[in-house]
This record gives structure tokens, C-alpha cells and sequence, in this order.
């Protein structure tokens, strides 16, 4: 009789999907097309950036209030909306409340606006509309899919996480030793992280998965360089959709994390993890069952569980 994890992986295999003409993107996602100009500088990639962070408040703000905030000058921002397309701000502006005011009439009042409530509350409120974001995003399986095929088939597989990010990439390394033959977890920056990622590619390896939360350490950003100056590709989960970490990536999965409180909390990238991990899962069914089996096997002789 299978285990119950190995009758898990059988059931919830992903099933390949496409989103439909009627499948509402999340505002991130439909922010990161919009701004998805390989010209922009690094003042607009400043732009770009506030506006997906702070969508329904940026949406309704001044030519002069939007250049306050962001640290530009108004002819910056007009010139921004011009590289994105649009005539000129007051077009732009209009997209972005179309957007907001979209999201605001499908989604209906949230559990705080209709019976109110306290900080903690509201910080769980934040992350349910993260948690949907993220629902609209995986309405198209088939990159989840591809990427986790790819890392299936690296072997090793080095999964990267630094500082704040160290927990995630923790979490994702322990499932994926379950159900891959060789993982290796780099949470030590600067020389440490160099010999990990050139050790991996020489060992054969050909995918880094790499986590970035806020705040974003720059030895994250030198880390995934080196993996790509040698030759690996890199999949990164964050909560960015642009900027110097997103552009060294070859494919990003951009997920809301929660800020209400001290705190950062990660419901939407845990569930991105989840998601990556049964990709690889079904990449591999067979490999997957046997060493499911052989981990059941080893577990029960020594006793690693309590007996529910």
C-alpha cells in the first residue's frame, strides 16, 4: 500500500492549462506585461516598481505626487509613460485605475472592510489577496510545469537562499531531497556560495532555483551573477516583478509577500514552492514513487515519526 505522501504525489499531479481570454491576470502579472520594456532606465525600472508595490493607492495619485514618491521629476514620469506605450500620463493613469478598479469590483469587500477588525486581521486579509493573486497567476500550469521539469532534470540541483530568504530555501531543499537524488542548499553568501555554484555546474548541474525577500541582499544579486557567468541557469522566486535581480533570471515567479506586520510573512511563496515541487514530482513519476518508497522504508526502521 503506498504511503500516504505517495498517494499525494499520484493524486494532485498538475494538469496542463492555459488561461483563457476570460481568466482575470492578477494586477502584478498584468503590470509586469505592461512594463515589460528591456529599454527602460533605471529611473523608469524605479517607476515601474512603485507602481506594481503600491497599485490602488498609484493608480489615483498626481503627475506630482507619483514624481514625489518614486524621487523623480515629472518630465521622468512622463517619459516613462511614453516608453510603456501610452500617450502621456493622464492615459497611463487611466489604464492603472481600469486595473485597480477591476480588481476592486471582482474581488467585492474583503473580510476587514465588511465586519472590520484588528492589525492581525488585516495582515491575514493581505495575505488571502496575495494567496488570489497568485491563483489568477497559475491559471496558466504550463511554465510551473516546464520549470519544474528543468529542475527535475539538473542534476545537482542547487537551490539558493541568503539572509530572510534562508527558511524558504530550507523548506524547498528538504521536500526536494525527497524526490531528487542530489540537492544541494546554499545559504552562506560570498566565497562560499562561488565554490557551491562552480562545484555544481562542473558536477553537471544546469538549474540554480534561488530565493529573493525583502529586503533584497546584494550578495543575492552577486550570487545568481556568478551562477550565470558559469554557465547555469537560474529560476528565482521573489516578490519583485522588475529590477536588476529579475533581469539576471531566466524565468521569475513574482509573489506578493505579507507586510502588515513587523514581520514579513511568505503564504504566497510557500505555496509557489509547493507548486515547483509537485512539478517536479510529475516530471519524474517513477523516480518519485521509488524514492518515496525507500524513504517510507528507511523512516519506519528508524523510527522517525511518531505513529498517528
Amino acid at each position: 500500500m503506498p504511503s500516504p505522501q505517495q498517494a499525494r504525489a499520484q493524486a494532485s499531479a498538475i494538469t496542463s492549462a492555459k488561461a483563457g481570454p476570460e481568466t482575470e491576470l492578477s494586477p502584478t502579472a498584468q503590470l509586469r506585461a505592461l512594463f515589460d520594456r528591456p529599454r527602460l532606465s533605471p529611473g523608469q525600472r524605479r517607476i515601474a516598481q512603485y507602481l506594481i508595490e503600491h497599485i490602488t493607492e498609484a493608480a489615483f495619485l498626481s503627475i506630482t505626487d507619483l514624481a514625489d514618491r518614486v524621487g523623480v521629476s515629472q518630465p521622468s514620469v512622463t517619459r516613462f509613460a511614453s516608453a510603456v506605450g501610452f500617450s502621456g500620463y493622464p492615459a497611463l493613469r487611466e489604464k492603472l485605475q481600469s486595473i485597480t478598479l477591476g480588481t476592486r469590483s471582482g474581488g467585492g469587500a474583503g473580510p476587514d472592510e465588511e465586519h472590520g477588525g484588528n492589525e492581525l486581521q488585516a495582515a491575514v486579509d493581505a495575505e488571502i489577496e496575495n494567496l488570489e493573486n497568485l491563483r489568477r497567476d497559475l491559471a496558466d500550469t504550463d511554465r510551473v510545469i516546464e520549470v519544474g521539469r528543468a529542475l527535475s532534470a539538473s542534476t545537482p540541483l542547487t537551490v539558493l537562499g541568503l539572509r530572510i530568504s534562508v527558511s524558504l530555501a530550507e523548506y524547498f531543499a528538504y521536500a526536494a531531497r525527497r524526490i531528487h537524488p542530489d540537492v544541494r542548499l546554499v545559504t552562506l553568501g560570498g566565497s562560499v556560495a562561488y565554490d557551491a555554484l562552480l562545484q555544481s555546474r562542473e558536477a553537471g548541474g544546469t538549474w540554480v532555483l534561488a530565493f529573493s525577500m525583502p529586503r533584497h541582499a546584494q550578495e543575492t544579486l552577486t550570487a545568481v551573477r556568478v551562477a550565470r557567468s558559469a554557465g547555469l541557469k537560474v529560476a528565482l522566486i521573489t516578490d519583485l516583478a522588475l529590477g536588476p535581480l529579475v533581469d539576471e533570471a531566466d524565468v521569475t515567479f513574482a509573489t506578493g509577500t505579507g507586510s502588515r506586520l513587523v514581520f514579513d510573512s511568505y503564504a504566497a511563496p510557500g505555496v509557489m514552492c509547493a507548486a515547483l515541487l509537485q512539478a517536479m514530482t510529475d516530471a519524474d513519476p517513477e523516480r518519485t514513487q521509488a524514492r518515496l518508497e525507500d524513504y517510507e522504508q528507511v523512516a519506519d526502521e528508524h523510527h522517525f515519526f511518531l505513529r498517528d
